[in-house]
């Protein structure tokens, strides 16, 4: 009967790709109820947009991914259109230990002058070609954040569970790359584009209630 009837295989593999996909997906959004605070109120994260927005996007990002930096003027265009929106950035490096030592710069940025994480995150993805700690911390000098300083947070302990904290996020949220982002209802892996990130978002806020993370 198979024999004579192949398709049947392929349409039974098509079947269990998409009973694989729905229970993955399933597994997420659990993975995002039972990690809420650590996704949307870790004292550990850089916030942008509006800190008070009621709606949420979480984005996992690398310094030297592309889609991120090309991403990021889309983010750009989602935080100027919705006054509401609150970003929140995860240092994410899984590019190599370039990334990673430029993930360290970016959070000794956070913890030396918190009030410059925009400006630094934005223009260390407005760099080209490949980022490291080096690249990070003469953008930070740029900007005149004292190098020394920097350097001496790079290596304190509060850098490293920053980074070991997203690690284990992304690791319970199945992310596989960057830029990946989270809301309160769903995980989107890969540079969607503007109109499906507002899709996300929209889609959010609808599932938001007064007891829920939004």
């Amino acid at each position: 009967h198979l024999i004579e009837n192949p398709e049947i295989i392929r349409d039974a593999m098509e079947a269990l790709q998409v009973k694989e996909d729905q229970q993955a997906a399933q597994a997420q959004v659990s993975a995002i109820t039972s990690n809420k605070d650590l996704l949307f109120s870790s004292e550990r994260q850089v916030v942008i947009g509006n800190p008070e927005g009621k709606t949420t996007l979480v984005e996992f990002f690398d310094y030297n991914c592309g889609y991120c930096r090309r991403a990021q003027e889309d983010m750009h265009r989602l935080i100027e259109q919705d006054p509401d929106l609150r970003v929140v950035l995860k240092e994410f490096p899984v590019l190599g230990e370039g990334s990673v030592d430029a993930a360290r710069v970016s959070i000794a940025v956070k913890l030396v002058a918190p009030d410059k994480s925009e400006e630094f995150h934005n223009a260390l993805l407005d760099q080209a070609g490949q980022v490291n700690g080096d690249v990070a911390l003469a953008v930070a000098e740029e900007m005149g954040l004292d190098r020394d300083a920097l350097k001496a947070e790079m290596d304190s302990d509060e850098v490293m569970a920053t980074i070991t904290e997203v690690y284990a996020l992304a690791s319970e949220l199945a992310l596989t790359g960057t830029p990946s982002y989270v809301t309160n209802s769903e995980v989107v892996i890969g540079a969607v584009g503007f109109d499906a990130l507002k899709t996300k978002v929209a889609t959010a806020r609808a599932n938001c209630t007064d007891e829920a993370v939004c």
